[in-house]
């Protein structure tokens, strides 16, 4: 059954309908390849064509054809040859010529990879979209001052659109690992039982891959090796963790002590069945979970790799599930990431009141490097910053920078010009553009 969160798209694709029509495909043009080689008779060919050409389209198996195939394999007990005699009862007696030299693998992996092809295209297009996205508002929030933090803690000023800039980045990376990944799965092999041609020609394999846009596979056994079904797999969980990343700061931005940014809540929308005030962060929560998920198809996809001898089937259930549901899942996550950043709710007066929370302890690393600077040595100007900061930390009506122009200690190394420049903001964000500039020169 498809998920109900499955995109029209993605859900044709993975459709019992469209893995027949794959099938299909892949054992027509074998036959072709057959035939312009002089293996298959002229009239046989013709037949053939013609009977399949319905089912070559989008949309050519229907329900009476998956209904039929269940049938023949309740007796076959093999999916492969239920499908192959269902043909044939479509073609006839010219239905002789399909599967010549060929094992069941030869169709399932080249077919697989088709669909996986394609799968990984839409997933580029989608996180193309969300780098659009993440460039427009990092643009729209370059100056947008806010507080870093580290450890959950604050830590220097930073601007909003920085955030947005490493997000922006890390995207780029993942469009590089699906890249790759979508060049290592687009490989076919139709190369017999074990690989070795004996059966059918290197020729056959070359026509029937460049059919479906594909490459052939330079050696195989009885199947596609599945460190590239791996690679596949592991990108998307690595592009998962990445939406995982930006929800969980989404989240905590939400959250009421912070609120600096929030998903946009719209009219007639309820947050809690109980609490009517309640605004929550449903949808950053959920592509946190659906991440969980995605990584989980990682580690079957490790474990296919390794297979006994030529090949055996413990990979075959797996991947039935694994792969159609992992692009599936990534495709919504990337969907439903795309609306949420680009109806984000930004408050920029809310970073500038979190900004003064501290009152001004932020700047205590410019205070000491100014003293260091002047001759006092690290430890010592590490010492004196940090008896003051703690003053502050612990009486709320202290601020920090009217403590160090009262120190004499500082005031014996730094004037009050020097120590006011340090507390100008401007000097954390002097290479926001310098930083924009190497993020977005592509």
């Amino acid at each position: 059954m498809i998920p109900r969160y499955t995109r029209p798209i993605m859900a044709k694709l993975w459709s019992p309908e469209e893995k027949l029509r794959a099938w299909c495909l892949v054992e027509f043009y074998a036959c072709e390849a057959w035939y312009k080689l002089g293996k298959v008779p002229e009239e046989d060919y013709q037949i053939i064509k013609e009977k399949l050409k319905p089912y070559m389209q989008e949309g050519g198996f229907k329900e009476e054809n998956l209904k039929r195939i269940e049938e023949i394999e309740k007796e076959t007990k093999h999916d492969v040859i239920a499908f192959l005699t269902h043909l044939a009862e479509i073609i006839g007696p010219s239905a002789r010529y399909l599967h010549l030299g060929m094992t069941s693998s030869d169709m399932l992996d080249t077919a697989m990879a088709w669909l996986m092809k394609r799968a990984m295209e839409i997933i580029i297009e989608d996180l193309k979209r969300i780098k659009e996205i993440l460039k427009d508002r990092a643009y729209e929030f370059k100056d947008t001052l806010m507080i870093g933090r580290t450890h959950g803690i604050h830590a220097e000023p930073i601007t909003f659109g920085f955030k947005l800039a490493l997000w922006y980045e890390e995207m780029k990376r993942n469009e590089k690992r699906l890249e790759n990944a979508l060049e290592n799965i687009s490989y076919g092999k139709i190369s017999g039982a074990v690989g070795t041609f004996a059966h059918v020609p290197p020729e056959i394999e070359a026509y029937v891959c460049e059919k479906l846009g594909l490459k052939p596979d330079p050696v195989t056994n009885q199947i596609i090796q599945r460190d590239r079904y791996a690679e596949y797999m592991a990108s998307l969980a690595i592009l998962g963790t990445t939406v995982e990343k930006i929800a969980t700061e989404i989240r905590h931005l939400q959250r009421t002590e912070v609120l600096e940014a929030e998903e946009y809540f719209s009219p007639g929308q309820k947050g809690s069945s109980a609490m009517p005030h309640k605004r929550n962060p449903i949808l950053s929560e959920n592509l946190c979970g659906l991440a969980r998920l995605l990584r989980g198809y990682l580690i079957p996809a490790l474990e296919n790799v390794a297979l006994w001898h030529e090949r055996d089937i413990s990979h075959s259930s797996v991947e039935r599930v694994i792969i159609p549901d992992a692009t599936t899942v990534a495709d919504f996550m990337l969907v439903r990431l795309e609306g949420l950043l680009k109806k984000l709710m930004v408050y920029p007066e809310r970073m500038e009141k979190n900004f003064n929370l501290l009152r001004g302890l932020i700047f205590s690393q410019q205070i000491m490097l100014a003293l260091t600077e002047k001759g006092m040595t690290r430890e010592e100007a590490y010492k004196i910053v940090q008896e003051i900061a703690m003053k502050v930390w612990q009486d709320e009506t202290l601020n920090f920078k009217d403590l160090v122009l009262q120190d004499k200690r500082i005031l014996k190394v730094l004037s009050q010009q020097e120590i006011e420049k340090v507390f100008d903001v401007k000097y954390y964000l002097k290479n926001i553009d310098k930083i924009f500039e190497r993020v977005f020169s592509d």
